[in-house]
């Protein structure tokens, strides 16, 4: 084998898989068509379940540092409205305005720091795989030549060459509009006022948020001393659009058509244009081919797709370094797709509900978003949309007879941890993205039960208040997998956390030694 994990792909997908599988201890060759990174500008930010594990891998305080601006107040844009945290003490869904092309960068260093190899202006022509590799055909600078690895991921967008050749479907729909986005800084002329809206002199007040006309929606992202403010236009056009910038002049006319009138701009710093497209890969494993990110869904809505493709990363790496490694379980690669395409499944739903929200333009529709916005009055349905647009609400199925405690399945909590080095955070355990027993009770039962697992597992003691269980067996992505409930018996206990720990990390030391 030339490596033993191939690429597709030097996105933000293709590029945490690439420091994941690092961390695990496997070869990932990263191929990205492009000569360079992307200074095109795409994604605006970041936000939802990735924020945490970033956190947990010690990655958040550079993309912070990163940043070009403070992170935004708690809120977000569904469906047309905005949806408003801020009135929670800990809000489930955060963002970061981390340009994507500033946190490409990030994810690069990251990579190149951890050993990873990227060839840039490497582009894969075709696929072909058998029963034990795969071997990408790619056309370099130098000209054609072939790679072969064990396995190869698909991570190159929208237009996957590797989901094409693999044969998997991709069902769905583009919707007839057209979305425009520019952050701009305003002239003299237009004010912020104290309440978001833009006072522009000679016609009047623009609301903060959404407005509707009859020729589209306008919305309007703006805070008093911020001097950048975010525009947003959807006109309803069937035309495609190749990769080409969009001008400002562009944008304008945008303006110009959905508001009735001009909008005064002194500059622009980031413009896009993009369309909206609802499709969701039958399959995200095909034999030793796997799809993440772009290639595997493609969502109506913004402010989702780059979380799900990093997650999807994060759940991927770790099972393919636990098979690369000789240590697989029967069917782990397949809880890969059972997973990330339920978590899919979830994300498809909020955002297609937020188009059918969006696009209604009769009193109906209006009524309807009516209706929404006083729900989310309410503290219990403001927490759930939240955790839904976070990804935060996603609880993994975990096959087996003992996964019987409501953690299990469920994101790790960052708890706070007291060890006899001191207090530390759960969140620090996981840098070196290793599996996790984490013993809250001073279990004896339990630690000696891991015993045969603890090359690949990590076993710590600590104490917590409150603590959720007596033990946490938590996986690489963060995600447990198993827990003791408090004071459960030995007898009940011991049992299960065997038979995770196999399911999971493949089988014990000891057994597979005398076997």
């Amino acid at each position: 084998m030339d490596t033993d994990v191939i690429i597709v792909g030097a996105g933000p997908t293709g590029l945490m898989l690439a420091c994941e599988l690092r961390l695990a201890g496997v070869r990932p060759l990263v191929l990205e068509r492009q000569p360079r990174r992307r200074d095109t500008p795409k994604a605006g930010g970041l936000g939802g379940q990735i924020l945490e594990l970033l956190r947990y891998r010690g990655l958040l305080e550079r993309c912070e540092a990163a940043c070009p601006g403070p992170a935004p107040a708690p809120r977000f844009p569904f469906g047309g409205v905005h949806v408003y945290l801020s009135g929670l003490a800990d809000p489930p869904m955060h963002a970061l305005p981390l340009p994507q092309q500033q946190l490409e960068k990030v994810l690069d260093e990251r990579a190149g720091e951890l050993g990873a190899e990227i060839r840039r202006g490497h582009q894969v022509v075709g696929v072909v795989q058998d029963e034990s590799s795969v071997t990408a055909e790619v056309l370099g600078p130098d000209g054609p030549y072939e790679v072969t690895a064990r396995f190869l991921s698909g991570c190159g967008g929208a237009r996957s060459r590797v989901r094409d050749a693999a044969g998997v479907a991709f069902p769905g729909n583009t919707y007839p509009e057209v979305n425009r986005l520019a952050q701009v800084t305003l002239p003299d002329t237009v004010a912020v006022l104290d309440n978001g809206d833009l006072d522009v002199a000679g016609f009047g007040t623009i609301h903060g948020g959404f407005t509707r006309t009859d020729r589209g929606l306008l919305g309007v992202g703006a805070s008093p001393g911020s001097p950048v403010v975010s525009l947003y236009t959807t006109e309803e056009e069937s035309g495609e659009y190749d990769d080409s910038p969009m001008s400002l002049a562009e944008f304008q006319d945008s303006l110009r058509r959905v508001l009735g009138v001009g909008l005064p701009v002194a500059e622009a710093t980031r413009l896009s244009r993009f369309t909206f497209k609802a499709r969701h890969a039958e399959h995200y494993r095909k034999g030793r081919i796997l799809l993440a990110g772009d290639a595997a869904h493609l969502f109506p809505a913004t402010g989702v797709a780059i979380n799900a493709g990093m997650t999807d990363a994060v759940n991927l790496a770790w099972k393919l370094a636990v098979d690369i490694h000789g240590r697989a379980p029967d069917g782990l690669l397949d809880t890969y797709h059972d997973e990330r395409h339920f978590a899919g499944a979830r994300t498809m739903l909020h955002t297609r509900a937020q188009m059918a929200l969006r696009r209604g333009t009769d009193p109906a529709a209006e009524a309807l978003r009516e209706v929404f916005q006083e729900l989310l009055a309410d503290e219990q349905p403001l927490r759930r949309m939240g955790a839904l647009v976070a990804g935060a609400d996603i609880r993994c199925p975990m096959p087996g007879p003992y996964v019987h405690h409501p953690l299990a399945g469920t994101f790790a909590p960052d708890l706070t941890l007291h060890t006899d080095r001191g207090v530390t955070g759960l969140g620090e355990l996981l840098h070196t993205a290793r599996p996790l027993l984490l013993d809250l009770a001073d279990r004896d039962d339990l630690r000696r039960a891991a015993g045969d697992w603890q090359t690949r597992v990590e076993i710590h003691t600590a104490k917590t208040t409150d603590r959720p269980a007596d033990a946490l067996l938590i996986r690489p992505d963060a995600h447990i997998a198993w827990a003791a409930a408090v004071d459960e018996s030995p007898g009940n206990a011991v049992p299960a956390l065997r038979e995770a720990l196999g399911r999971w990390f493949g089988a014990a030391e000891a057994r597979a030694m005398s076997a």
